[in-house]
């Protein structure tokens, strides 16, 4: 039996109700760590994630909210003395032209995709710094390398995201604390599905998954395959990097010409 490389660990997991953060959850636990989700509401779908990892558990936490995070982490800390991996995997759709945009849509991504990573890194630091070791892993997006129409705020969260994660990955990296972003393609989460499910946006659908170069949307596991990676000791030197789990959609433009060359 292959041995579980993150037996006696403890990871933190946000958004880990569904999509990215439960796949997460359920890869942690495998792996054999305690896993603590935090998301706004639990799903039954945990219990498999107690199954792999009965220490674990799901608490209700806005990460939003300084004061419940900060709570949250300190029970944690109190229970098994340490935090060896984060992954901000919560966040919320949002978007339109700026001058349709309400400033209360505006604050609400914000809140949650950016604001909610700089609190959440925020609480654990703390007991990173003292054990000198740990490892954050952010989840941002494509949409925070590069513009897409009618991206305005989700796009400016994540591009928050990521050169947050740069300057945390400088300040904290000499403390053997490493910091890495991931920037997921179009993956089928829930949050996908409603983003994008209604039939009337078949063939936006349709053109965004042409432009990814392998033909397909991703899966939430594959995006928690490289968060993995990057909390274990196998990514030991590994820090600061922006990581696209993208299918190739950061590749550059497709507009068909394969098809002349015999490609497609």
């Amino acid at each position: 039996m292959q041995a579980k490389r993150f037996q006696g660990k403890v990871a933190v997991i946000t958004g880990a109700a569904s999509g990215i953060g439960y796949a997460c959850a359920e890869r942690f636990a495998r792996e054999g760590a305690t896993v603590i989700g935090f998301d706004l509401k639990e799903t039954p779908e945990w219990e498999r994630v107690l199954s792999e990892a009965p220490e674990s558990r799901f608490s209700i936490v806005d990460v939003s909210d300084f004061s419940a995070t900060e709570l949250a982490v300190a029970e944690i800390v109190g229970d098994h003395r340490r935090i060896d991996a984060l992954v901000t995997a919560a966040g919320t759709a949002g978007g339109g032209p700026v001058h349709a945009l309400s400033i209360e849509d505006w604050d609400r991504v914000q809140n949650v995709n950016l604001k909610g990573t700089f609190l959440s890194v925020k609480a654990v630091l703390p007991t990173m710094m003292e054990r000198r070791a740990g490892s954050i892993i952010t989840i941002a997006s494509v949409e925070g390398l590069e513009g897409s129409e009618g991206g305005s705020t989700y796009n400016a969260s994540k591009g928050g995201v990521v050169l947050l994660s740069k300057n945390l990955s400088m300040d904290y990296g000499r403390m053997g604390i490493r910091v890495n972003s991931i920037c997921p393609g179009m993956i089928e989460t829930p949050l996908f599905h409603e983003t994008l499910g209604d039939d009337a946006f078949i063939k936006y659908r349709d053109r965004l998954r042409y432009q990814h170069t392998l033909g397909r949307f991703g899966r939430p596991e594959e995006v928690a395959a490289v968060a993995f990676f990057l909390a274990s000791d196998d990514s030991s030197f590994v820090t600061r990097q922006v990581i696209a789990v993208d299918g190739g959609f950061t590749t550059g433009h497709r507009f068909g010409f394969a098809e002349l060359m015999g490609l497609e």
